[in-house]
């Protein structure tokens, strides 16, 4: 209630209110992003946003689905369907991070319930579980949980390629598709670089 309070005064009670202002409006974000549900990798204190800035979509190891027809529900393809569809989003981050218990939970699936909602979930990401143990096959734990963190933001972009109209945006309308990585250890972001392959420092 105390931050409830504080958001309050910020946003509703000052000279120059945001929210007389958004309210007023139909939301207009130019970036969807899809993070982590890790409470350290918070999007809007990572990224200094405002209220009505970015579109964000939280999971568990900021996985997109592939597209599938009659899949049943589901959430992370309604959001980004809603984003690119709808709200016509110039940009779709994927955002991994250092650290990603999710990721850790695909390679080390010991490590969480048998048969429960976070190993069904991580199935998700086994082509980057694959990958990363065929790049670093004699690496330690650390080493080849870093690895499979940044195979799995290469295996979220090429699901959200899948996507019909995801396709279509970024073919027609020039929209941008950015894998990112936070390095919680270091205080650094990484970028994805298709052409290479690699990712390369952001330099700030």
């Amino acid at each position: 209630m105390a931050g409830f309070r504080h958001f309050r005064e910020k946003y509703y009670l000052s000279d120059d209110p945001t929210y007389s202002k958004l309210s007023t409006r139909q939301q207009g974000p130019k970036t969807l992003l899809i993070g982590c549900s890790d409470s350290r990798v918070d999007p809007a204190i990572l990224g200094g946003t405002s209220p009505g800035e970015v579109f964000v979509v939280r999971n568990v190891a900021n996985l997109v689905p592939p597209y599938e027809v009659g899949g049943g529900k589901h959430g992370v393809s309604a959001a980004i369907e809603f984003a690119v569809v709808n709200l016509k989003v110039e940009n779709v981050i994927i955002l991994g991070h250092r650290q990603c218990g999710g990721i850790r939970a695909l390679l080390f699936p010991e490590e969480t319930q048998a048969g429960g909602f976070v190993q069904g979930w991580m199935t998700i990401a086994e082509p980057a579980k694959v990958r990363a143990l065929a790049a670093v096959p004699s690496a330690d734990q650390m080493e080849l949980w870093r690895c499979c963190e940044l195979e799995s933001i290469r295996t979220s972009l090429e699901n959200l390629r899948s996507f019909p109209f995801v396709a279509e945006a970024e073919r027609d309308r020039g929209m941008s598709l950015l894998g990112i990585y936070f390095d919680i250890e270091k205080g650094e972001l990484r970028e994805l670089d298709e052409a290479t392959g690699k990712f390369t420092t952001i330099v700030i």
